[in-house]
C-alpha cells in the first residue's frame, strides 16, 4: 500500500482470515487484531470491509499475473494458450484465495463474488480482449489455429480452464494426486483444441519444427506481453481505486 507497511500486514491479514474463517465471519475487528493495529487504521486504508476483502482478491489475481509476465519474459514458448492455461492453473491452486475464487467456495467467498462481478466488471472485460488479441497475434504467426473465430476460440480456453477448476471439488479423490500432472493435462487439452501441430521434426528449409514454433513465439511475445502489462496496470489502480482517499 501506498501510505506506510500497516496496509501490506492488514491486507495480508485480511486474506488469511479470509481463507480460514469465510467472508461472513470476518470482521474488521479481527483483521486490525491479527495485523497488529487499531481498528481505526484499517478504516484508514479502506472505506469497506468488502473495499478490502475485494483488494485481497485483486491482490491475488496482481499476484499471478506478474508472475505470468515474468514467464512470458523468460520463455516466449509461455504465451502458448497451453502454457498459459497451465502455467495459471498451477499458480491458483497453490494460492487459497484464487483457489477460493475458481472453484466457486461460496463458504469461503460468500457475497463476495457477486460484489467482484460488479465493482470488477470492467477490468474482467478489458482481460477478456486482451485474451482475444493475444490468440489474434498467434494465429497471425500460425501458432494458433483459424478454423474457428477468435472469440469462439476464447470460450473454449476458458471453458476447458473453468472445467479443470470445477473439476477439483467435483472428482476429489480420484483425479492425478499431485497437481503437476493435472497441469500436464490441461496443457495438452488446449494445446489440442487450440494450437497447430509443431509440424514435421525436419521442416523443408530444414529447422525443426520445434525451432519454428519458438521463433513464430518469439516474434508475438513482446505484443502479448504489453498486453498483460497494460491489464497488471489496470489492476493496480482498481486496488489504488479500493483504498480511502
Amino acid at each position: 500500500m501506498e501510505r506506510d507497511g500497516r496496509g501490506v500486514r492488514i491486507l495480508r491479514a485480511a486474506g488469511e482470515l479470509l481463507v480460514a474463517w469465510g467472508y461472513r465471519r470476518v470482521t474488521i475487528e479481527e483483521i486490525a487484531r491479527r495485523a497488529g493495529v487499531g481498528k481505526g487504521t484499517v478504516y484508514l486504508h479502506w472505506k469497506t470491509k468488502d473495499a478490502l476483502l475485494l483488494a485481497v482478491v485483486l491482490d491475488s489475481k496482481q499476484g499471478a499475473m506478474e508472475r505470468q509476465l515474468a514467464r512470458m519474459r523468460a520463455d516466449p514458448l509461455e504465451v502458448l494458450p497451453s502454457a498459459v492455461a497451465s502455467s495459471y492453473y498451477l499458480d491458483a491452486l497453490d494460492d487459497p484465495v484464487l483457489r477460493a475464487v475458481h472453484t466457486d467456495d461460496s463458504g469461503i467467498l460468500g457475497r463476495l463474488d457477486e460484489i467482484a462481478a460488479v465493482e470488477l466488471a470492467e477490468l474482467v472485460a478489458h482481460g477478456d480482449q486482451a485474451l482475444c488479441r493475444h490468440l489474434g497475434a498467434l494465429r497471425a504467426c500460425g501458432l494458433v489455429r483459424d478454423d474457428m473465430s477468435v472469440t469462439d476460440q476464447r470460450y473454449t480456453l476458458m471453458a476447458v480452464l473453468t472445467g479443470f477448476f470445477t473439476t477439483e471439488a467435483l472428482l476429489d479423490g480420484r483425479a492425478p494426486a499431485t497437481t503437476e500432472p493435472r497441469a500436464r493435462l490441461l496443457a495438452r487439452t488446449v494445446q489440442a483444441a487450440l494450437e497447430t501441430p509443431a509440424g514435421p521434426a525436419t521442416a523443408p528449409d530444414g529447422r525443426p519444427g520445434a525451432d519454428r514454433v519458438r521463433e513464430a513465439a518469439a516474434l508475438a511475445a513482446p505484443g502479448i506481453i504489453t498486453l498483460y502489462e497494460h491489464i497488471a496496470q489496470l489492476s493496480a489502480e482498481e486496488m489504488r481505486r479500493q483504498l480511502r482517499p
